[in-house]
Order: C-alpha cells, then structure tokens, then sequence
C-alpha cells in the first residue's frame, strides 16, 4: 500500500540505514564486514632511514600490538606481519585490514603491492576476493610504515611546522571477512541518496531516487542476504534510465597528484609515488577501463631506480594504454618564476624521458597546481610539441572568477593552445553525484563546448582513485538527470574539445592567479640559489660549446650537465622555488644549489682550461696579465677586480667581446672617472659622466641625473632607495599570501646605525656605505656602487634578518608619469596597470602594488624617459602610480618557522635612461648584472680579442649555446627577439660551420628546415618575442 512519505524524513531514513555512526547494530552499513581474526604474529622495527626491502627484511624484528606508538615524525618502521586465514572462510572474500595515522606500503613477495593510508580511504589490502581450498591459508606480509601522514606532520594545522616529537598509532590490524554483496547496495543507495538531496525538489528525478531508495530500506533485510538482489534490482532500474543525446559529458581521469615536495622531503616522496602507484596498478588489474594520468618525469624515474619491479609493471599498463604519462615536463615546475631556458629544458627532459621510456612524447601540458601561469608559456608548450593544456587552479583567484574552462589561450608571441580548466575546480574528486552536477553547473562555456574533465583520486599528497570512487561514477555512467559521466583518456577529452572548438573564446597573455603572490619572495635563499644556478649552467654551456668547437680533444660533459640540470628542475617544483615548503625541504634545496655551485665551478674550470690553455700557461718572460671572458652575446665594458701579482686586487676598465675573450694588461682609461664628493651636510655625491647621484646620510637617494640631459630622476622631496617595513599577518597561508591590508602598516626604515661614509674615493669605481636597523633586531649595511662609464648605481645589500611576519621592501619614486610599467619574463616582457578601473585591473592593480612577479627587470616609462630596476636574485616588484618596489624578505612562520631568518646578500640597481628601455639597453643592463665576466690570471703577453657568438640586431638576444642532444658534433643555439618587433637578424660565428637548420624547442629540424650560410651568417627572421632554436653542424 502507497502511504504519503515526508522528504526529510525520507531522506534521514536513507541516511541513517547507511550510517557508520547511528544503528550499526542494525542498519546496513553495520553488516559491512563479517567475523574478524587477529594476526597470528605481528613484530617490527624502527629506523631513521628509509630503506630498501631486501635490507629491511634482514633487520632484527621484536614484537608489536594494536595500540601500539611510533615514532617520532619522519622515522620509518617496517612490520613482519604472519597471517593464518581460517579454513571456515572458505569461500569468502577475505581483506587485511590496517588502521594507523602514519602512510603504509604493503609488500608482498618483496613487491610493493599497496598502499594502506586512512586519510587516503584505503584502510584494507585485499588477500582473496573468493577463498579456496587450494589457496594457501598462511602467509607473510610486510607493511613499511612512514612516521608521517598523508599532509605531513603539522603541529595543530596542516600547514603548521611539522611536530618533530609526534607518535604514530597502530589502532587496527586483522582479517575480516568483507562483504561485497552488503558493499555493493552500500554504493547503490548512497548514489541515490546523492540524487535525491542534490537534484532538488524541483526534480522529478530527486523524487524517483528518494522513493526508490526508500523503497530498497523497505525490501532489504539486512539479516537475510537473499534479499539484497531485489534491492539491487530497483537501484538498477533507477541508474538504467538513460540520458538524452544533448546531456554534457564528463570525462573521468584517475590521477593522483603528488607534490614532489611540500610539507614532506623529497625522499619521502619517492614513496608516496610508490604506494599510490602500486595501489593504482592494482586497481587497473580488477577495472581494466580505469585510465590514470600520470605527470612529472622525475617521479617516475624515481621509482624507476627505487622500485625496479613496480616500474616494470608500469610500463606494462602504459603498453596497454591505461596509465598515461601526461605534462611533458620534469617536474609540475612554478609558472612564473624559472628563467625562459629553465621552462625549455623542463620540457626538454620531460619529453626526452617520456620518449625513450615509453617510446613517445606526451601532447598535454598538465599543470594543475601552480601558482599562475606565464604568457610565454603557449609558445613554449607549441615549440615542444604540445597544443593542449589543463590546470584549474586560477579557481583559487581572490577577486574575480576566470571567465571560461575550455579556451584559446594565446601568449605574447601569438602562440595558442586549447586551455581547459576542470569546471568542477578541483583535482581530486571523489566520484559523488554533488562533483559531477558542480562539474556541469560551474562549466562557463556552456553552448560552445558539452565536455569537461573530471580529475577523480586522493591528491597532493598521493594517494590516488579508490575502488569505491570508480564504483560510483560506474552507476553514473548514464543515468537519467545526471551527466554522462565516461572513463577517458586526456586524448579523447582533447580531441572532442578540438572538435568543438569553433566557438571558443581567446585569452589573451598571461593567466595571473590573484593568489599566492607572497611566494615571490619568500624563502629567499631558494630564490637566490635559482638564479645564480641558473647562471652558472648557461656559462658552462657556453663554456664547454666553445672549447668543443676549437678544442677537439674536449669532452662536452653532457652526462654531468643533465644531472645538474635536473637538480635545478627539481628545486624549481611549485612549493619549492615559490618557498612554500617545510625546512626539510628547504634544507634539501639549498644543498642541491650547492652541489651545482660546486660541480659547476669545475665544469667551468675544465671548460676554460680546454679553450684558452696557450693563454693561460706560463710563458719565459711575459708579465702577469688576466684573460677575461664573456659569456652574454654583446661587447660588455666594464670594471673588473682581478688580482696583482702582489697578490692584491685591483680594478680595471676592460673591453671583452661578444661570446669570447680577452687579454688584458693594460686597463683602458674611462673617457670621465668617478668623482666622489662629501658635502657638508653629510651628503655624498658621485658622477661618471652618465649619471650623477646624490644620496644624504641615510642612504636614500635625492638626486638620480642623466649627466647628458640633466633629466632628474628623483621627484622633489622624495626619497629613492627608501627601506619599507610591513606587518606580514595573512589570513592562513602564511609562506603563500600577502594580503591588501599589509600596506596599510607601512613604516619607513628611519633607524639609523652608521651614517653614509665614503668607502671608495673613486677613479674607476666609487662607493659609499651606511647602516640601518630595520625592525627590532635586524640590520641592513649597504654599499652604494657608482662604476666608470656604468649606465646604473649598483646597491650591494646585506642583511640580518631576525623578523617575525614582517615584509621588507625598497622604494623608488620616480619623476615618469606611466599608466602601465613594463616587466621582464620568460624570453620576453609585459605590462601590467599602475592604476585600476575594472575589477580585473583591482586584481591586477592591487596585487601589483602588493607585488607581481618579474625576472630581472621592471620599468617605468614615459615617452622618452624612463627609470628601471635592475636585480640580481629577486622576483617580487610593483609599480603603484610613480613608485617602482622591489620586494627583499618576508618572514612567515608556516609551514617552516625558520623561514628567511638570517644572512641575505643581495644586488639591486636604478638605471635612468632616455628614449624607451629597449633603445636604452635595459635588456642587455640587466644581464650584465646578473652574470659578471670572468676573470682568469694568465701569462700570454699579447693575443688579440675573440668572439664566438655575436648577433646584428639589439633585439635579438642569444639565450643559450649548448651541445646538441643528439648530434655531439652540432652545436645547439637559443635566440629570442627581445623588444617586441619584427625584425631580421645576422646570427654571425667565427667557427667554421658545415650546415644550419631551425629545430623545435626538442631538437628536431623543423618544416623550414636548413638555413643558406652567407657571408655575414644566418639570416634569422624573427616576430615579436619569437623564440628560434638553430643546429649549427660544426664543420670537422
């Protein structure tokens, strides 16, 4: 008989027939699981280490229980676990079942098998779906247990310190009989129920779900299993009611992303890959449709060399097209901060190895976690082979909501690629009826596209898709009032996208994620290390190209520079380089840097050897001179300091050539030395015959003159060089945000230790020092620089930083009056507004006055003057109205409480200029500061300059020589057209060259093909910020 039924009492009766917490004495989900058995022996132990199986097995094991603590944090404790399986089981499903709140790995056969991770919802290990006879009853298991859980270790919060003295219980550990007849009802009415709340009431669907879920509590009784299937059998009814040919489709990935580093090291990572892979294996053995996405080179060369069987098997189901490498890069890298050449070598190596492991390149850029994405990423991204990209994580935007998922995305030199962002906003869905309906309701390109992504598995810090999660989405497949949801692979999502992309939107430049901007600064030694890293490299390639091409004895160290490289790779991961990691890690980083720093020293020393060792070599009766070489593609004059032979050092003005050398024993003479002057006040002005300054007795800068124009760059009664102290208190992420409201605790840094003094009287250089206190117990000295013939004055800058949330910044206010400043990126520039009208300007505005990132320079510029700031190692700026900021230190306290506190040395610089910054020589300034001539003691008396490399056009800079992958007798050059203009340029070498052809950013000739050598070089053609990779064959 029909009776009137209420909808909330309908539903809580649902609810509670399913609960884990009321009426398990007699609801359904009380019968989940059958007689239970302990372990017939359970024993462990506990290292600091993490070790491998095979010596972890020959360790000495002492007994253990349930209830027992490990620990403290990061140490591992392996487990012996004997299990006996009662032969009245036979015939049942039989699971190992482990609770603790540390990760496990169970091995089994000395394989990694599974992972075993409450936080991840993977709390059993299946021993036998259907126990026989003929099946062993006793066997031995291992269980490695990580003192750590799925986020870490954090003390009260998730991004917190890690607890350093936290325990790790064991609370479960025993064999159950599961149920699957009771699971599977289980998964029927919990899709329905969905259905009946989510839909709504206005649904006719949300009321069919609701009645026939009551109805099954009606049928079912849960003492007696006969009468499930005809429970299951109305579900069916429900779930087999199709859809419409017009329903959206959702495509479900299986993915697992896993930060390489974050609130956990990098070794620890090396396991998480391991236990959520080996757990994704075995679901693909029991769900053969399941596809997994899997990004990031690194990780699985991790495993490759950790865990040699488990990698076998990968490659097996890649064979079979289930676990599907994507991204194409070495790590899932920061968007913003890596130099142009460290973005092309992330997809150089990423490719390389998806190529030679899996026999073919990866055609989707997946970068779904990073912290905004730069303009010059889609001409990257098409120069590897790749016109697909996926990330959602602009979800995150504080202010406005990115107007599409599936677009055009076009970067500064006209590149595009087809964008999509998983409208349900996440990348680790669970498989629930709410994410799939978000998934359709959320989509912003509605009526242009009726497909979207849908990235379902435990993330971030692994874990991976459950059986439950596919077990749902399978009752989804295609059911009437929900979306068709498919399992796909990233290349069926993408090519039904491309098919239906004529109506797409276009973004034009760069995708600015209105979050996270503290992570410009923060951890500054990371940031440090990457920069001078990132030099270092590119003057060993050099190096080492140009002994290989006149030295033919010299080995180009390919092996030596890839593994450096892809240490740089690894530290330029998404929550390392942006410092939003623990200590550990940062530990980790700095030590990385410090081995290519090392490394790279030798490397160069070989290099020059090679290449210049009939100059360097004592030779009967010449004078002690000093070879200096050039690594930048423009002739440099600068001051040098090379050493006496007293033994002394002394300064020199020296003319080096483009790409090359030069001896050097007699200095040049400046066409005006510097002249250094104290007044009276206490004021100290200094002059080159370019630029006059004027800074008073606490270093600010009053005065900044074009000696040639008189044009003053400091506006009257204002202070440049002005240190700016801030209250640094986000609203939770603490590494990660700054906030509007810290501008309005601006203090200037007025306290001063040691008045301006001259330090050098000037000639060929002259500098003058002070001394701050910033804050409570912080000091800042500071040493002034003005060079002869120097178009800037340089700010050697140290710092003791002993600050608790507290932001310290340099200002400059300038006399230009500029709607928009102009900021280096990757290969290229952009500008950004210094005032706001829309929303979109707010974001970009305001977070420009917080800070935006730039490379090594910002400028401001009006027409026919302007004023820029150079660095050597930061990448937080701003412009507000006539204002050019560089941001120096933060100082938070999660997720690592030691976070910048200490010694900072750092080189910023102000360069006025006349016309625009192209003309000025901005560009070429600011790679002269950041990679210095090298100075090297020779004997030779005479030899004439040399020049490798040099290049027709100023707008055209020579980014990188290096050897060809594949080809050791070629040498691989990178050039980029710098100032945004179309232009020709003459590539002109003084090597004899046998052949020229344009590749790809991977090495491989393009349809242009081979390039006619004429007298004055290579021709190359060149829109604005194109990037252009040439093989140049070495004639032998």
């Amino acid at each position: 008989m029909a009776a009137l039924k209420h909808r909330r009492t309908a539903l809580e009766r649902v609810e509670k027939f399913l609960s884990d917490t009321y009426f398990t004495d007699c609801n359904l989900r009380g019968r989940l699981f059958g007689d239970r058995c302990p372990l017939a022996s359970l024993s462990c132990f506990q290292t600091p280490r993490r070790i491998p199986y095979d010596e972890a097995v020959r360790q000495e094991f002492r007994p253990a229980q349930v209830g027992d603590s490990f620990g403290p944090t990061w140490q591992t404790c392996w487990f012996k676990v004997e299990l006996s399986i009662p032969p009245e089981w036979a015939g049942r499903e039989v699971h190992f079942v482990w609770e603790s709140d540390g990760e496990g790995m169970v091995w089994r056969d000395a394989q990694p098998i599974q992972g075993l991770t409450k936080e991840g919802e993977k709390n059993s290990y299946i021993l036998t779906r259907t126990l026989k006879k003929s099946e062993p009853h006793s066997l031995t298991l291992y269980v490695e247990l990580a003192c750590n859980g799925l986020f870490g270790a954090g003390k009260g919060s998730m991004i917190a310190p890690p607890d350093p003295d936290r325990r790790f219980t064991l609370s479960k550990a025993e064999l159950v009989v599961f149920n699957r007849d009771v699971y599977e009802l289980l998964v029927d009415l919990e899709v329905l129920l969905d259905m009946a709340r989510l839909l709504g009431e206005e649904s006719q669907r949300s009321f069919q779900a609701l009645y026939t879920a009551n109805q099954m509590v009606n049928v079912c009784d849960v003492a007696d299993p006969s009468t499930f299937p005809a429970a299951r059998g109305l579900a069916a009814a429900v779930f087999g009611q199709r859809n419409g040919e017009s329903q959206h489709t959702v495509h479900a990935l299986g993915h697992c992303h896993i930060d390489s580093a974050w609130l956990w090291p990098y070794e620890e990572t090396i396991r998480k890959c391991a236990r959520s892979w080996a757990t994704v294996l075995g679901l693909m053995e029991c769900n053969p449709e399941l596809i997994f996405a899997c990004s990031q080179a690194q990780q699985l060369e991790w495993v490759r060399s950790w865990y040699p069987g488990l990698y076998a098997r990968i490659q097996d189901f890649v064979a079979k097209g289930q676990f599907v490498p994507v991204g194409g890069t070495w790590v899932e890298m920061d968007g913003n901060l890596p130099s142009g050449e460290s973005m092309v070598r992330q997809f150089l190596q990423g490719q390389r190895f998806f190529q030679q492991q899996f026999g073919h390149t990866c055609s989707e850029f997946w970068l779904p976690d990073t912290f905004g994405y730069s303009a010059q990423l889609p001409q990257l991204m098409r120069g590897c082979g790749i016109r697909r990209f996926l990330t959602q994580k602009l979800s995150w935007n504080l202010v406005n909501s990115f107007p599409h998922h599936t677009f055009f995305w076009e970067g500064i030199d006209g590149s595009r690629v087809l964008t999509h962002f998983p409208p349900g906003d996440s990348y680790g869905m669970q498989g629930r009826v709410e994410e799939v309906l978000k998934t359709v309701k959320n989509n912003k390109d509605k009526g242009r596209v009726n497909h979207s992504a849908f990235l379902f598995g435990f993330g971030d810090g692994g874990g991976g898709p459950t059986q439950k999660m596919l077990d749902r989405m399978k009752r989804m497949n295609d059911t009437d009032g929900l979306p068709r949801v498919q399992i796909s692979t990233p290349d069926q999502l993408f090519s039904v996208l491309e098919q239906e992309s004529s109506q797409l939107c276009t973004w034009v430049g760069e995708l600015f994620l209105e979050l996270h901007n503290g992570t410009y600064t923060t951890q500054a030694q990371i940031k440090k290390g990457n920069r001078e890293c990132e030099r270092i490299l590119h003057d060993v390639e050099v190096l080492s190209s140009l002994a290989v091409a006149q030295a033919s004895a010299f080995q180009y160290p390919a092996s030596q520079l890839q593994h450096l490289w892809r240490l740089l790779l690894l530290n330029q991961f998404h929550d390392v380089l942006p410092g939003s990691c623990i200590q550990l890690v940062v530990e980790d980083a700095l030590q990385y840097y410090t081995e290519i720093r090392r490394a790279g020293a030798r490397l160069q020393e070989e290099a020059v050897q090679a290449l210049c060792r009939e100059l360097l070599q004592p030779q009967a009766g010449s004078a002690q001179s000093s070879l200096v070489l050039n690594t930048l593609p423009w002739e440099r004059t600068e001051v040098i300091c090379r050493t006496g032979p007293d033994g002394r050092d002394t300064l020199a003005l020296v003319t080096v050539p483009s790409m090359g050398y030069a001896l050097v024993r007699e200095p040049l003479l400046p066409p005006q030395p510097v002249t250094v002057r104290k007044q009276e006040d206490g004021s100290i002005t200094m002059e080159n015959g370019v630029i006059s300054v004027c800074l008073d007795m606490m270093g600010h800068l009053t005065s900044l003159q074009l000696v040639g124009s008189q044009r003053e760059s400091v506006p009257a009664g204002c202070y440049a060089n002005q240190f700016a102290l801030f209250d640094d208190v986000p609203l939770y992420w603490d590494a990660w945000d700054v906030m509007d409201y810290h501008l309005e605790t601006r203090k200037p840094v007025r306290r001063l230790l040691k008045p301006l003094e001259v330090s050098l009287a000037g000639g060929l250089r002259g500098s003058a020092s002070f001394s701050l206190q910033v804050g409570e117990g912080s000091s800042l000295t500071q040493e002034v620089i003005l060079d002869a013939s120097c178009p800037y004055l340089r700010f050697l800058t140290q710092v003791e930083w002993k600050e608790a949330h507290k932001f310290l910044k340099v200002e400059f206010p300038v006399r230009v009056r500029s709607t928009n400043a102009t900021y280096e990126i990757q290969f290229g520039h952009l500008q950004r507004p210094t005032h706001w009208n829309t929303s979109w300007d707010w974001a970009r505005f305001e977070l420009s006055l917080l800070q935006v990132w730039a490379h090594k320079w910002v400028d401001l510029s009006e027409h026919g003057f302007g004023v820029a700031l150079l660095n050597d190692c930061k990448y937080g700026a701003s412009a507000h109205g006539n204002v050019l900021s560089l941001s120096l230190l933060r100082a938070p306290k999660s997720p690592d409480a030691t976070a910048d506190i200490g010694h900072h040395q750092f080189t910023y610089a102000v360069m006025p200029h006349l016309g625009s910054f192209q003309d000025a020589g901005v560009i070429q300034r600011a790679y002269d500061l950041n990679f210095p001539l090298h100075v090297v003691p020779a004997s030779c008396a005479q030899c004439p300059a040399w020049s490798a490399f040099s290049v027709s056009s100023p707008a055209v800079v020579l980014e990188a020589v290096k050897q060809a992958e594949d080809r050791p007798g070629a040498l691989l050059v990178r050039l980029y057209e710098a100032h945004g203009s179309t232009v020709d340029a003459w590539l002109q070498t003084s090597f004899s060259v046998q052949e020229a052809m344009l590749c790809d950013l991977l090495e491989q000739p393009t349809a242009e093909g081979h390039l006619p050598l004429e007298q004055q070089g290579v021709r190359l053609s060149f829109t604005p910020f194109r990037v252009l990779s040439v093989l140049l064959v070495l004639r032998q």
